[in-house]
Parts: C-alpha cells; structure tokens; sequence
C-alpha cells in the first residue's frame, strides 16, 4: 500500500517523504466524573466496561434531606401560587402593596424549589456523554467532600479512538493535515492507515517533538506503536 502511494504521489510530480512518528491510542472523548457535593455514596448504577447513555445515572449520595425539604418548598410554592391568584382576582379591591407582598412570597417560593432542586442535582452524578465506563473509584459508604472533589468514573467514547502522534520539530512545515500515516501497533504485524486531521501548533519544550492526531475505531486505549508520515510536496518546492 505503501509503495503504490509513492508511486502514484511520483507520477503526479509529487515528491512524497516519509516522516517517522511514535503514536499512543487515546479515547475520542474522555472525562473523569465527580460529585460537586459533599455526602455519603448511597447508590452505585453502573461498572467497569459498562455502556452508558448521555444522562443517565451513575451513583447517587444519600440525599433524603434534601429530597424532603424540596417537597417541604414545593407545597408552600403551590399555597403561595393560589394565594396571589386569588388576591389578583380581587385587585381592583386590593391595595397594589399588598397585591405585591403576595407576588413577592410566591416568586420566593419558586425560587426556594429552584434553588433546593439545584443542591439536589449536586447529589446525582450522571454520564455528560454517550461511552463505556473505563474505570470506577468509589463503593457504596465512601465519604466524598464537595470542597475538595475526587474522581469517581472514568468514561470513554466507546468505539471512537485518535491516535496522538509525536515526531521531530523539524519537520514543522511538511506535516499536514491530509497527510497518510500508515502505522503499526506495538506486538502486532498488521500494518494500518489512517489520515492526519489535526497538527498541533505548538512544540514541545522538553522533548523538541511536535504532536498531531490520526481517527481511528475500536482499538484499545493505552497502547501505542510506530509508524510513518507520508508528506506531500510539489517537486521544485
């Protein structure tokens, strides 16, 4: 494959170099997930290799307090709500500061459940994507603290991978995206291709490389490999 895209790149009056590249496989998309509030895990919804759809639940902390004390907020919202909608049937017997102290207790009412349902949130830890848990840092009992927040999931897109490739700083102005990179992964024979889709625009201080990115499936994160660039430059340039 290789050698009949030279050949083809030579035809066309292009001369085509070959630019050696290290590579680690990482996921598409990654996060590691934490609770924003303090309390103790009471629920677990998931594991390990796990797929996970975008919303829904993962662990849960002991939250009975504030699941009553919303209930609590919501009543006094709807008695608040009747309230000022009686006086405002009547307002044209009803003097306006009184008609407003009225507006003024349902709108803090409402407020109160919005504010409540908010901390509630904090306690429900759900997926902000679509993936495959990588790996799972808490049990059922575990203390976890809002001010100083630990990891609790790893998630990774399931089938999507890039490649993060590394090669030297002097080829700065050759690599491109478009570029072919065919590529081994390291303890395997089989040699694959992909297309470079992005160049990072900076260099590396410590180790003078610079990095781009190669698309790739379903291979699995953490490995990594070698492999080769193959640039693309008009004869004569």
């Amino acid at each position: 494959m290789k050698q009949l895209l030279l050949l083809l790149l030579c035809y066309a009056g292009i001369q085509a170099e070959q630019i050696y590249a290290t590579f680690d496989i990482q996921a598409y998309r990654h996060a590691n997930l934490a609770f924003s509030a303090g309390g103790i895990i009471q629920g677990i919804e998931t594991d390990v290799a796990m797929q996970v759809k975008k919303g829904e639940i993962l662990a849960y902390l002991n939250n009975n307090d504030l699941k009553a004390k919303l209930q609590i907020a919501t009543i006094a919202m709807h008695h608040a709500k009747k309230e000022y909608e009686r006086q405002l049937s009547i307002k044209e017997v009803v003097q306006q500061a009184k008609l407003d102290s009225y507006q003024f207790q349902y709108d803090n009412a409402k407020a109160q459940v919005t504010y409540i349902q908010s901390l509630l949130d904090k306690t429900i830890l759900k997926a902000p994507f679509e993936g495959i848990i990588s790996s799972k840092m808490i049990e059922i009992g575990d203390v976890v603290s809002g001010m100083a927040p630990r990891t609790a999931f790893s998630l990774q897109s399931e089938h999507k991978r890039k490649l993060l490739l590394h090669f030297d700083q002097k080829y700065w102005s050759k690599v491109q995206t478009g570029n072919a990179f065919d590529y081994k992964i390291d303890g395997e024979e089989r040699i694959r291709h992909g297309v470079i889709s992005k160049v990072y625009p900076k260099v590396n201080q410590q180790t003078r490389k610079m990095a781009a990115e190669v698309y790739a499936t379903d291979l699995v994160v953490g490995l990594f490999g070698t492999g080769t660039i193959i640039t693309q430059d008009k004869e004569g340039n």
